[in-house]
């Protein structure tokens, strides 16, 4: 029985000692996943306050490239007013419209205002030498449309209408251009020849006695003293040009059918901007890289104007039309950057 006895202590001695080492073992298991856990939980926290910091690195970067590293972005070489007011609003976030005290960014774009935190001081004005209708596709997401850049930009000179409430144009086609491609569209150095056909059309369509003069000859007209000698030679060819206004289509390209075929529209001559290549973050898929956002359109197209029609050296004094534009094509680029995505 001793014999016995001594062989069950044994055997249950060689069991326990197993046993104890893997208790030992699973302890020392516990220890090391928490010792792992608190590492990760210091790693994830070193990695938030470092990511504040990466982004700064990242933007430095971005800022410190040279300007040839942009040859792809002509946005770089703009002439603009400083963008200090739209950071300073980016960081603060989003801001009441004074008007209808709805939540927006940088500005409204149903009132057509900055928001509070955008001083209207401190947004760039710009004169432009002829009048601006942008006709607005009914469906077209108002938060999407660079159109409000151009009220913003150019109060003055700017007017929106969302079809199909717009003006009727029959009588003054002679001094307006439609811009939008199409086959007989014509460039912005052509203007002035077929707006003339345009005119000799319109006074035989109001007059019987095609054989006459269609204009009398304008008595010469001296600057007043306060007015600018540049804006009035614009001014003065203008008049020579005949043309007095634009019209721009604020819409999806797949939904401008309804608004071009408007029998208002009709008779008004075309333009197209054949040379240009968009910018726009929002490209329509399957579209050319021509079909410019509207902004884009209105601003090459002045530039254009000022080169070929009032043959004048452009100074850069219509580039404050692409102010916010600029800067959110910047914003874009530089988050994606900062994503990892270019």
């Amino acid at each position: 029985m001793k014999v016995l006895w001594g062989i069950i202590v044994k055997r249950c001695r060689s069991v326990r000692h197993p046993i104890k080492k893997n208790r030992f073992a699973g302890t020392s298991y516990r220890l090391f996943q928490l010792s792992m856990s608190l590492n990760s939980s210091k790693f994830l926290n070193e990695e938030n306050a470092q990511g504040p910091k990466r982004n700064r690195e990242c933007l430095e970067s971005l800022e410190s490239q040279t300007p040839s590293s942009f040859q792809d972005n002509p946005l770089q070489q703009l002439q603009l007013a400083s963008h200090k007011v739209l950071e300073k609003a980016q960081k603060s976030g989003r801001s009441k419209c004074p008007r209808c005290n709805s939540s927006r960014m940088f500005y409204c774009y149903t009132c057509f205002v900055p928001v509070e935190t955008v001083p209207t001081k401190e947004i760039p004005t710009v004169k432009l030498p002829l009048k601006i209708d942008i006709i607005k596709h009914p469906n077209e997401t108002d938060g999407k449309s660079t159109a409000v850049h151009a009220k913003l930009l150019a109060p003055d000179d700017v007017t929106i209408y969302k079809y199909p409430c717009i003006p009727e144009y029959k009588e003054k086609r002679h001094e307006i251009a439609l811009i939008f491609p199409g086959s007989n569209s014509v460039s912005v150095k052509d203007i002035a020849f077929h707006l003339q056909k345009h005119s000799k059309k319109a006074v035989c369509d109001n007059d019987d006695d095609c054989s006459r003069e269609p204009f009398l000859k304008q008595a010469k007209i001296e600057p007043k003293e306060e007015e600018n000698l540049s804006e009035f030679i614009a001014s003065n060819r203008n008049e020579s040009t005949g043309l007095k206004k634009i019209i721009f289509i604020d819409s999806t390209w797949n939904q401008t059918n309804k608004i071009i075929t408007d029998e208002r529209l009709q008779g008004l001559l075309q333009v197209e901007l054949k040379t240009r290549k968009t910018c726009f973050w929002r490209h329509q898929k399957g579209k050319p890289d021509t079909y410019l956002s509207t902004i884009e359109a209105i601003y090459y197209f002045f530039v254009d104007y000022h080169q070929e029609v009032l043959k004048e050296n452009y100074k850069g004094q219509y580039d404050n039309l692409l102010f916010f534009f600029s800067f959110m094509y910047s914003m874009i680029k530089n988050a994606k950057c900062c994503k990892g995505k270019e």
